[in-house]
């Protein structure tokens, strides 16, 4: 990479967040345009399937699991930026604190996994039957 590329980046980046951050400067030469490109198109794009809000709002979820304070941070404020509203950022944290507690759960005590699949394909077998019925004809 050339010195020169690397200031095409730094420029892409700075027009698009207003400065480049630190996070992005620290990252070698021969890896920001593809660290960018990847950012860029998969985090700030309209253009995925999952809209923005969504995707940040998955990221919260994650991060919270993870327990980066970093990445909370970071699309916690972002699930703002694309229209989040407190209760659906709230919500999300409920979720994740949910789905922790179940895998947990299920994980420590070793559930069959074959038999909890097959009890839970049961069980989307049945709603959709009640959903099919309650469907408009």
């Amino acid at each position: 990479m050339t010195v020169e590329e690397r200031h095409e980046t730094d420029r892409d980046i700075e027009e698009t967040f207003g400065l480049v951050p630190e996070f992005f400067k620290r990252v070698p030469d021969y890896l920001l345009p593809s660290e960018w490109a990847s950012f860029k198109s998969l985090q700030l794009s309209d253009q995925t399937a999952i809209p923005n809000k969504y995707k940040e709002m998955i990221g919260l979820a994650v991060s919270g699991a993870t327990r980066c304070r970093y990445c909370c941070y970071f699309h916690t404020e972002a699930a703002r930026l694309f229209g989040a509203t407190e209760e659906e950022i709230t919500e999300t944290a409920m979720i994740a604190k949910n789905t922790m507690g179940w895998s947990t759960y299920l994980n420590t005590l070793q559930f069959d996994y074959d038999a909890f699949t097959a009890e839970f394909d049961q069980i989307t077998a049945h709603i959709r039957e009640g959903m099919a019925a309650s469907a408009p004809a």
